[in-house]
């Protein structure tokens, strides 16, 4: 947990190549972990709309950070260049993979347990890059935000990849989402194997915003979410 009155580290950077003609690089930020260390790296995709550097992103790297997790962030070309509109899902997951490559190289903790996953469609990226490839060795995802359909088109599920990915999962979900509420994850989930952790966040928005403005309550919830997050990964970690 970070202790308030210590000055914050600055992350480091990692450069990210992909062969997709002149300018096609990102930068990854990785927040190092504070003892004590859990002996795990974390990489989080940004959402759509928001990159590595918003302050959701920001936050919640280095408050894992401070509970003793190598986290790290990147942003998808897309962003990197400055445009809107995402690029196709090839694309953004070849980026994927390109930052886990680097990562494993970089960062000491990713070769020995590596967890991917992310905001909303960061997330949703991460788990198709591990349900198409099962030899990918990675220990578990974290998915922020799942996003299960487009909002009012619960008809439009994007689940048919889930049961390929075959390893653990923590899903952190608002019961508000209108990208998918707890109660329509659930039996999804529950037909997985192995089961993912459904963590549901009361009267969270699909960004875990309280319905009400709280700045305690808030702060309280963010602060539960890490802790899940990292007891997720302590225990997945000791059972492989």
């Amino acid at each position: 947990m970070l202790k308030s009155g210590l000055p914050l580290k600055k992350p480091s950077e990692i450069k990210v190549r992909l062969e997709q003609g002149a300018g096609a690089a990102t930068t990854a930020l990785v927040y190092a972990a504070a003892e004590p260390r859990v002996g795990a790296a974390l990489i989080l995709g940004h959402g759509a709309g928001a990159g590595q550097r918003s302050t959701f992103m920001v936050d919640f790297s280095r408050a894992l950070s401070g509970m003793g997790a190598d986290v790290i962030t990147f942003n998808f070309l897309y962003t990197e260049q400055q445009r809107r509109i995402p690029d196709r899902a090839p694309v953004l997951e070849a980026w994927y993979r390109a930052v886990i490559e680097a990562v494993r190289v970089e960062v000491e903790s990713a070769r020995q347990r590596l967890f991917i996953g992310g905001k909303s469609m960061g997330g949703r990226i991460a788990t198709q890059v591990a349900a198409a490839d099962p030899h990918l060795d990675v220990a578990g995802l974290v998915l922020l935000g799942y996003p299960l359909h487009p909002p009012g088109k619960p008809e439009q599920r994007r689940d048919r990849h889930l049961p390929a990915i075959a390893r653990p999962m923590l899903v952190v979900q608002g019961s508000r989402d209108a990208f998918g509420t707890p109660a329509e994850l659930a039996p999804i989930l529950g037909a997985l194997d192995p089961v993912p952790v459904l963590h549901a966040v009361e009267k969270g928005d699909h960004s875990f915003k309280l319905s009400r403005k709280d700045p305690a309550a808030q702060a309280a919830v963010h602060l539960e979410i890490q802790h899940a997050i990292i007891a997720f990964i302590a225990r997945t970690s000791h059972q492989r």
